[in-house]
């Protein structure tokens, strides 16, 4: 298992080596970023490693002063109290840093007995523990280790491939219901799923996650009855620990996640504790068809057709019958309100998430979704302070909700705080692997950013979703909307102009599709007359969170300027005034 977790920016590179060098001679497991697999996302990566990290050693300088990855890396061992800290330019860490002790490595050059280092090495060795001088690798199980379990996604043996809603469901259930026990590490939803459909290789999850133990299981729904089969593999000796199978009622399903989670567990000989165990045995709800409905609305939320109207139409016809069936679900009456929300401040349509909302914070006063409805509405009154509160609020509660981070990288983007917004979606983009919208706006981001490393690593993320969503449904405009701007990031124009003319064809009424296709055309293929023609019935239907949205869109900076479009802006503009509509300014708040 790693020990150490070294964060440092790109310029401070052979630093780092040295330092992980003389880590590693001490007998410390060290990792850094050279070591990131070909395959996967660097954000998620870099999450796992530094939640499972004991101590996170950052290199400050004046580089890493400027890097938002360095800062997000350093915030999060502060948060998790692994931080240690030294300087090897004479750089002060930046607040809120700066609280906590720094070593000096001014001209540090990798001697292991300068007084900084041997701070650096103490406060190591207080987090971490003595380590023993390196011997020859020993492959039986060390008591009291680590425990990483990564639970796949469980495979729908129903026959019916619209059933997979309700395995994915479960298996994220069990995912959550694993992160809540303190004793355990457990690899994240996106991770796990990356794996979905895919040979096991418990040696490869081992070497590359640190992983210690796999559960693997099955689901098979057939009319009221239910049927799931779970084990569990201790990875470091291909053993498996525990097996079994599930043959219920359907109404059972509550008592057999709980049974399994509980299971696990007790095979991993961890002890639960009495909050803990409370909390895994805590649904929302009770009736499995308000559950098997709210699977449902989710996958549908979840999936690659972020800005698609009929998206957000079924989410909340589907959550309607879910608090139908039962009232009491705050899951469900959130999930509405956050349909019902994206309908009225993007679709224009007669919407109102708010009674939605304030239902589900009703029933469940810490239901993080809700929060980030209010936050959107509080936005929409150009209340910006008042709607980035209630966002801290949820973010505390939930850091690791897919619909938070959305929520606060949108609310910050179009507050026109662009860097800000990079690590919410970069989050997102980590939680969901259907996530297509995230690598999107990641990719306008660091196009306005200039980050051209970031963009392209980005890009080639987005294209791959695209690609298996559109595979999926070949109509899906939305999806191959984002993945043009993608394709025009790694400089391949020509197929990002057949994608263009593809979507078109296939999803013409689509606005959502139609803004996203302007992007690319305007900030990357320079085709502003395409752009406007796009744009054209864009602007005849446009809402004011768009209007506000496309006026602090960094893609659009060079189409400002044309006449044309400031035309039509300005009509646009007009039109909702005379509506009665209020035209906040993106980037202003009219709070306190």
């Amino acid at each position: 298992m790693t020990d150490i977790f070294i964060s440092y920016a790109r310029p401070n590179e052979p630093l780092a080596k040295q330092a992980a060098e003389a880590l590693r001679t001490a007998g410390y497991g060290v990792w850094r970023d050279d070591e990131l697999p070909a395959h996967r996302a660097y954000g998620e990566v870099i999450e796992e490693r530094i939640k499972l990290a004991k101590a996170v050693l950052v290199l400050w300088s004046n580089d890493a002063v400027r890097s938002q990855w360095v800062r997000a890396e350093a915030d999060a061992a502060r948060e998790a109290g692994t931080l240690v800290q030294l300087s090897i330019d004479g750089v002060l860490p930046p607040m809120p840093f700066n609280q906590i002790q720094c070593a000096d490595l001014m001209g540090w050059s990798g001697d292991v007995d300068a007084p900084g280092w041997k701070k650096v090495e103490s406060s190591i060795a207080s987090l971490v523990g003595s380590v023993a001088a390196p011997t020859e690798q020993n492959s039986d199980i060390e008591p009291g280790r680590n425990v990483v379990v990564c639970a796949l996604p469980f495979v729908n043996m129903s026959g019916d491939p619209e059933q997979e809603y309700f395995s994915d469901g479960i298996s994220e259930d069990i995912i959550t219901d694993l992160s809540k026990v303190s004793a355990l590490s457990v690899v994240a939803r996106n991770t796990a799923f990356s794996f979905k459909g895919k040979p096991v290789d418990t040696a490869a999850l081992a070497r590359d996650l640190g992983v210690t133990h796999v559960l693997e299981g099955s689901v098979r729904k057939a009319g009221s009855r239910v049927r799931i089969s779970a084990q569990l593999t201790d990875c470091t000796i291909s053993l498996q620990l525990w097996a079994d199978r599930y043959d219920r009622d359907l109404t059972d399903i509550f008592a057999i996640q709980d049974e399994i989670s509980k299971a696990i567990v007790g095979a991993l000989k961890l002890k639960l504790l009495p909050k803990e165990k409370k909390a895994i045995e805590q649904r929302g709800t009770t009736n499995p068809d308000a559950y098997n409905f709210y699977l449902l609305a989710r996958k549908q939320w979840i999936s690659g057709k972020a800005g698609d109207r009929r998206r957000d139409e079924a989410v909340v016809r589907i959550c309607k019958q879910a608090t139908k069936v039962d009232p009491n679900y705050a899951k469900a009456w959130a999930l509405m309100a956050l349909g019902q929300s994206e309908l009225r401040f993007w679709h224009g349509l007669q919407e109102d998430g708010m009674p939605a909302a304030e239902q589900a914070l009703a029933l469940d006063p810490h239901q993080p979704e809700a929060i980030c409805v209010k936050a959107r509405y509080l936005q929409g009154e150009g209340r910006n302070e008042d709607a980035d509160r209630q966002l801290a609020v949820a973010l505390e509660i939930d850091p690791e909700s897919w619909e938070v981070n959305k929520e606060a990288a949108m609310i910050a983007f179009r507050q026109g705080r662009v860097a800000a917004a990079v690590p919410y979606w970069e989050k997102a983009l980590s939680l969901v692997e259907t996530d297509c919208h995230s690598g999107h706006m990641l990719s306008c981001c660091y196009m306005a950013l200039d980050d051209l490393a970031n963009l392209d690593r980005i890009a080639r993320i987005t294209i791959a979703r695209v690609e298996k969503e559109v595979a999926q449904d070949p109509t899906n405009g939305s999806a191959i909307a984002m993945g043009v701007g993608a394709l025009c990031a790694i400089g391949d124009a020509n197929r990002a102009r057949d994608w263009i003319d593809r979507a078109m064809l296939m999803d013409p009424e689509n606005n959502s599709m139609r803004y996203n296709l302007a992007c690319s055309l305007s900030i990357h293929l320079h085709d502003f007359e395409t752009a406007l023609e796009l744009l054209e019935p864009y602007f005849a239907q446009i809402t004011m969170t768009q209007l506000r949205h496309l006026d602090v869109d960094p893609d659009f900076k060079e189409l400002r300027e044309v006449p044309r479009y400031q035309d039509m802006h300005s009509a646009a503009e007009a039109r909702l005034k005379a509506a009665g509509q209020p035209l906040f300014a993106a980037g202003t708040s009219t709070s306190s």
